[in-house]
C-alpha cells in the first residue's frame, strides 16, 4: 500500500516562483561595466557572466534558479610577513564604516537578518567578504553593509587595539600592575597554531615556497603579532582595497544590472583607475631537495610526529595541469585501498595519513604531498623512503584502469551535484572559480568541467598520462621532506618567551608611553561601553518571516519491515538513499560502542568484498556512503530518548541499484577484522585528538551537558571525551580487541530488529528505484527501546591538554520542543549572545568567540567561549546573566532582532537532496510541518517578559553544570570543585 504526502508547493514570501531575468550580451555595455564574455554552465543549469568596470574591477555574475543569492568580494592580498595584517585588517573592516558608523556592523547585522551565510576569511593570498541569502531585500541590505564595510571602513584605533593586539597593564588603570598582551586575533592565532595540522600547513608552505607569500602566516604568529603598527594595517588597506584589485561575484536569480546599479553608486562612482601590483611571482626552483622539521607544543612522544614529502608542481591555474593532479591524486589517495594510501598505512610506521597531503590548488604554482601522522620520533628517513619508492613502482608498474574510471566517475557526479547540505552552494561556486580566476586563468573553466574531462579521456585512450607525470615528480628537484615533532617544553618556552616579549617592551617604555597605554586603554573601555545606534543599519522585520515551511511531497510503502519514503525532486540525475535504523535494546557496552561500530562500518569490508574490494567498487558507483549515530527526542518528553543508525549515500541515477547493493552488504553482512579495526581506531584516536584543541568548545559543551541530560551523557558517552579516553585503551601495539569485534557482532546482529525508515531522493524517473533488498535486511515486528543512560557526575569538569587558551562551557537542561517556553528560551540564547556575552567574553575579555545555543529537541542550553585567554572570569560572565538581564538594556528592538534571528531555525537552508528527506524523518519523529509552524507561531509573540521568566526559570545555579577545556589545570580558588583530568 502506498501514501501520499502531497501538499502545495512551499514558496517563501519573499521570492515567487522565480524568473530569471535577462541577461546582457558579450560585447555589451552595462553602466561603465564591458560585458567581456557570456558562457552557458550546462553542469549546474547556469550561465557565467564576466564583466570588467572602467576603473579594473572584475565581476562575475552566474545566473541560476536559486533563490540563495550570494554575493562575495574578494581582494588579493600578499602579507610579506607574519604579523598578521591581512587577518587583523579583515575584522578591523568589519567594525564600522563611513555609512555605517556603529562599532561592530557585521555582529550587528546577524539577528538583523536572515542569511543563510555570513562571514570573512583570511587564506594566504586573498581576504574574501561573503554572504549569501534567500530573502531578496535582505541580500540589498548585506550589499550595501559589505561595500561600505571594505572600501569605506573606519579603521578605528580602538577597534585595532580590541581586535588586533594591544599591550595593557593586568589592571588597565594602574600603571604599577603587570603588563600583559592581549587581542581578539592575538588570542584566535595562539589557539590556532597549538594544533598540529595548523603548523604543519604553515611550515609547508614556508618550506616548499620560502621566497613568497606563502612562507608568512597570513593569520599572523603570536609572536610576530606585536611588530604590526595601526598606521601599517591602514596602509595595507590602502594598498589592496581598492576596486582595481578587488573580484566581485554574485549569484542566483537577482537581476544583475540591478546589483551593478548598486555597486557602482555605493562604491565605483568613488573612485578612478589605479595601478596595483600584488601578484604573487614564480616560486625560483631547488637545484636540490630539502629538509625542514618544525616543532608543536604537544606531549605525546610516541604517536604525536608527521612526516610528509612535498613537491611543486605547475600553475594551480591551468584547467589541464588542475585536473590530472586532481584526478592523480584521488587516484592515489582517495580511498583506503588507493595504491600510495595502503602500502602508507600497511606500513605500520604510522596511524593515518598526514594532514597535509593530495593536490593543493591553494597556491599559485600547485603541490602534491604524502605521509605520514601518527608516528614516533626519528621516522622521517623511513617515511621518506617508503613515500618514494611506492610512487616510483607505481610509474613503472602503472596504475590500474579501473581506478582512474572510478576516479573520473567521481568527478562526474561532483560536477553535476548541486547542494546546500554543508555549506550554500552558490557560495561553493565562487571558492570554485576565484583561485584560478585571481591568478590568471578563465573562471568558466572551474565551472565547466565536462569539456576538460573529454580531454583527458581522449588523452589516456592515446597512451598514459599519469605515469609520466609521476616520473617527472619524482625528477623533480623542489622537494621537501617536512618533519613535525611534538615538544612537551615548547608551551612553556612560549609562554617563558612571551613573558620576555612582554618585559622588553616594558622596558622600552618611558612615562609618556605608559600614559599612552593608559589612555588607550580608556579610550577602549570608553569605547566598548558606548550604546551603539544600530537604527543607522538596515534591517529585516518579522514581516519578513515565512510563516509556511517547505513541504515536500513524498509517498510511502512498505518494502518488507522497512517503511519506504519515495521523494521526487530535481536532483540533477543523482540517487540518494538513507537508511535510518532505530534502535533496539542494546547493553551500556553496546551503546559505548556505537560511535566506534559507526566509523568502522563504511571502512571495513562487508559481504563477498575485504575492506581493499569495497572501498574501490565504493568509488566506482557511488558518491560515497558514510554512517552516523543519531540520538532522538519526542517533541513532548526529554525523557523519551532513541538511538539510531543512519546509512547514508549517493550515486547517479544509473548506479542505483549498485548504491543498494553496497548498503545492503554493509547493514546485513559487515565484515570487521582485528588487523583493519586497528588501523580505523588508530586513525579514529589521532583525530579525535588532534581535534580537542580545534573544537574545545564543542568538547566542553558536551561535557557540560552529560551532568544535566541523558541525551548529553549519551553523546559523551559516545563521541565525547569520555569516548576518547576510552579509545585511548583500545590503541596502540598489544591492546585486545576481541571484546570490542565481539560487541560489533552483537550490534549487527541487533540492527535487523531495529525499526527501518528508507527515503529514497531523486528525480521523478529514478525514484522508482528497487530498494526491496534493503528492505529484506529488517525481521518483522522491529522496535525501538529506550536506551540507558548514566548522567556524569554534578561537578565541574576540567580536561587539561596542550592548549594556551580554554574552552569554558555552562549547561542547563530545560524543556522538550513543543512546551510553551521553548521558543522563549530560543529567544533568549540569541540576546544573550549578541547583547551580552560577544562583549563581555570576545570584546573585553579577548576571546576569539563567545555564544549561547538552545538544542531545542533536546532541550539542552549552553553558553560557551572559544579559544578564550581567560577562565575564571568567563565562568564570572556566565553567572552574571540574571544582573545582565535585569540591568534594562535589551530594548524591544534587541528582542525583535533575537526573534528574527531565532526563525532561522525552523526553516534552514535546503536543497533537493535533503528537504523531502527531513521532511520524512521529522514526520515520523514527530516533528512535523504543523509541529514546527506551531512552534514558530508561538517563537513570533515571544515576550520580554516571556524572555525573562523563563532565564529566572531554568538558567539556576543549582541547575547549572560546568566544564573547561584548558591548557592548565583550573585552582580551587575559582569557587568550583574542579575534576581535573589530562587528556
Amino acid at each position: 500500500m502506498t501514501t501520499s504526502h502531497t501538499t502545495a508547493p512551499h514558496k517563501t514570501a519573499d521570492l515567487q516562483a522565480p524568473v530569471l531575468p535577462p541577461l546582457p550580451a558579450a560585447g555589451s555595455q552595462v553602466g561603465r561595466y564591458h560585458v567581456e564574455e557570456v558562457h552557458d554552465l550546462p553542469e549546474m543549469q547556469g550561465t557565467l557572466v564576466l564583466l570588467r568596470h572602467e576603473n579594473g574591477a572584475r565581476h562575475a555574475h552566474v545566473q541560476r534558479e536559486d533563490d540563495n543569492l550570494a554575493f562575495g568580494v574578494t581582494f588579493p592580498t600578499v602579507p610579506q610577513d607574519s604579523s598578521g595584517v591581512a587577518h587583523i585588517l579583515e575584522h578591523n573592516v568589519l567594525m564600522g564604516s563611513q555609512k555605517y558608523p556603529v562599532a561592530d556592523p557585521f555582529f550587528t547585522m546577524i539577528p538583523r537578518s536572515l542569511s543563510t551565510f555570513m562571514n570573512a576569511m583570511t587564506a594566504a593570498d586573498w581576504t574574501t567578504y561573503p554572504f549569501s541569502t534567500r530573502n531578496r531585500a535582505d541580500f540589498f541590505n548585506l550589499l550595501s553593509v559589505y561595500l561600505d564595510a571594505t572600501f569605506f571602513p573606519l579603521l578605528r584605533r580602538e577597534s585595532f587595539l580590541q581586535d588586533g593586539w594591544r599591550l595593557e597593564f593586568e589592571t588597565p588603570d594602574d600603571p604599577t600592575s603587570p603588563l600583559k598582551l592581549g587581542g581578539v586575533v592575538y588570542n584566535e592565532m595562539k589557539g590556532a597554531m597549538a594544533t598540529p595540522g595548523s603548523v604543519l600547513y604553515r611550515a609547508f608552505g614556508k618550506a616548499l615556497y620560502p621566497d613568497l607569500t606563502y612562507a608568512n602566516n597570513s593569520g599572523g604568529t603570536p609572536a610576530d603579532i606585536p611588530s604590526l603598527s595601526y598606521e601599517g594595517m591602514k596602509a595595507f588597506h590602502a594598498a589592496h582595497y581598492h576596486p582595481s584589485n578587488a573580484y566581485f561575484y554574485s549569484y542566483g536569480n537577482v537581476a544583475l544590472e540591478e546589483v551593478l546599479d548598486v555597486i557602482e553608486r555605493e562604491v565605483m562612482s568613488r573612485f578612478s583607475a589605479q595601478e596595483l601590483d600584488v601578484s604573487v611571482p614564480d616560486q625560483p626552483a631547488f637545484s636540490a631537495p630539502r629538509r625542514e622539521e618544525v616543532a608543536y607544543a604537544g606531549s605525546d612522544l610516541e604517536r604525536g610526529s608527521q612526516v610528509v614529502v612535498g613537491w611543486k608542481l605547475g600553475y594551480s591555474a591551468d584547467p589541464r595541469e588542475n585536473l590530472r593532479w586532481s584526478v592523480l591524486s584521488d587516484v592515489l589517495l582517495g580511498n583506503s585501498a588507493a595504491p600510495l594510501t595502503q602500502p602508507l598505512i600497511d606500513s605500520g610506521l604510522g596511524t593515518a595519513l598526514a594532514d597535509v597531503g593530495g593536490y593543493r590548488d591553494s597556491y599559485r604554482e600547485g603541490a602534491f604531498a604524502a605521509g605520514l601522522k601518527g608516528l614516533p620520533l626519528e621516522q622521517t628517513d623511513a617515511v621518506e623512503a617508503l613515500v618514494l619508492d611506492t610512487l616510483r613502482q607505481i610509474a613503472e608498474e602503472g596504475l590500474d584502469q579501473e581506478l582512474i574510471e572510478s576516479s573520473l566517475h567521481g568527478f562526474e557526479l561532483g560536477s553535476r551535484e548541486v547542494s546546500n547540505a554543508g555549506f550554500p552552494y552558490g557560495l561553493g561556486v565562487m571558492f570554485g572559480l576565484v583561485g584560478p580566476w585571481m591568478n590568471g586563468g578563465h573562471p568558466a573553466n572551474a565551472l565547466r568541467l565536462e569539456p576538460e574531462l573529454e580531454r583527458l579521456r581522449a588523452d589516456l585512450k592515446a597512451g598514459p598520462v599519469f605515469e609520466p607525470m609521476l616520473r617527472e615528480l619524482l625528477d623533480s628537484p623542489h622537494r621537501v621532506t617536512l618533519t613535525l615533532t611534538p615538544d612537551p617544553e615548547l608551551a612553556a618556552k612560549t609562554e617563558a618567551d612571551e613573558a620576555e616579549q612582554v618585559a622588553q617592551m616594558g622596558a622600552a617604555l618611558d612615562d609618556a608611553g605608559r600614559e599612552r597605554i593608559l589612555a588607550d586603554s580608556a579610550a577602549l573601555a570608553q569605547w566598548q561601553a558606548q550604546e551603539p545606534d544600530s537604527t543607522v543599519l538596515p534591517s529585516l522585520g518579522l514581516d519578513d518571516v515565512t510563516r509556511q515551511l517547505p513541504r515536500p511531497d513524498y509517498a510511502e510503502e512498505r518494502t518488507g519491515a522497512a517503511l519506504l519514503g519515495r521523494i521526487p525532486q530535481p536532483t540533477g540525475g543523482l540517487t540518494y538513499l538513507d537508511v535510518q535504523t532505530r534502535l533496539p535494546e542494546l547493553s551500556a557496552a553496546q551503546v559505548e560502542a556505537l560511535g566506534l561500530y559507526a566509523g568502522a562500518l563504511t571502512q571495513s569490508g562487508a559481504g563477498e568484498r575485504d575492506y581493499l574490494a569495497l572501498a574501490r567498487r565504493t568509488e566506482a558507483v557511488t558518491g560515497g556512503i558514510g554512517a552516523s549515530i543519531g540520538v532522538g527526542h519526542a517533541p513532548d518528553s526529554l525523557e523519551h530518548v532513541r538511538l539510531s543508525l543512519t546509512l547514508s549515500g549517493k550515486a547517479l541515477e544509473r548506479n542505483g541499484a549498485a548504491l543498494t547493493e553496497l548498503m545492503r552488504d554493509l547493514l546485513a553482512e559487515p565484515r570487521f577484522t582485528e588487523a583493519r579495526l586497528r588501523q580505523l581506531l588508530d586513525q579514529r584516536y589521532a583525530a579525535l585528538k588532534n581535534s580537542v584543541v580545534s573544537a574545545g568548545n564543542a568538547y566542553a559543551e558536551r561535557l557540560a551537558a552529560a551532568q544535566v541530560s541523558r541525551a548529553g551523557a549519551l553523546q559523551e558517552t559516545m563521541s565525547g571525551l569520555t569516548s576518547l579516553e576510552r579509545l585511548k585503551g583500545l590503541t596502540g601495539k598489544g591492546s585486545d580487541l576481541s571484546g570490542l569485534l565481539g560487541t560489533f557482532a552483537q550490534i549487527t546482529q541487533a540492527l535487523p530488529h531495529g525499526e527501518a525508515l528508507l527515503a529514497l531522493t531523486a528525480t521523478p524517473h529514478g525514484v522508482d528505484l528497487d530498494v526491496s533488498g534493503l528492505g529484506q535486511v529488517f525481521a518483522a515486528g522491529g522496535h525501538t527501546a529506550q536506551p540507558g543512560a548514566a548522567l556524569l557526575d554534578r561537578q565541574p569538569q576540567a580536561r587539561v591538554t596542550d592548549s594556551p587558551v580554554s574552552f569554558n562551557a555552562v549547561a542547563w537542561e530545560t524543556v522538550p520542543f513543543s512546551h510553551p517556553d521553548s521558543p522563549a528560551l530560543l529567544v533568549l540564547t540569541r540576546l544573550l549572545r549578541s547583547e551580552y556575552l560577544l562583549g563581555e567574553i570576545r570584546e573585553k575579555g579577548g576571546a576569539y568567540g563567545a555564544g549561547a545555543s538552545l538544542d531545542s529537541r533536546a532541550g539542552v542550553l549552553t553558553m560557551s567561549s572559544y579559544r578564550d585567554p581567560q577562565l575564571d572570569r568567563t565562568f564570572e560572565v556566565f553567572a552574571g546573566v540574571p544582573a545582565f538581564l535585569s540591568s534594562g538594556r535589551i530594548k524591544s528592538s534587541h528582542l525583535t532582532e533575537a526573534v528574527l534571528g531565532a526563525s532561522k531555525t525552523l526553516d534552514p537552508l535546503t536543497s533537493p537532496d535533503t528537504v523531502g528527506r527531513m521532511r520524512f524523518f521529522g514526520d515520523h519523529a514527530g516533528f512535523t510541518v504543523e509541529v514546527k509552524e506551531a512552534y514558530l507561531a508561538r517563537l513570533l509573540t515571544v515576550t520580554l517578559d516571556d524572555v525573562n521568566r523563563v532565564a529566572a526559570t531554568y538558567l539556576t545555579p543549582e541547575r547549572a553544570a560546568y566544564a573547561t577545556v584548558t591548557g592548565k589545570a583550573p585552582t580551587q580558588d575559582s569557587g568550583f570543585d574542579w575534576a581535573v583530568q589530562e587528556i
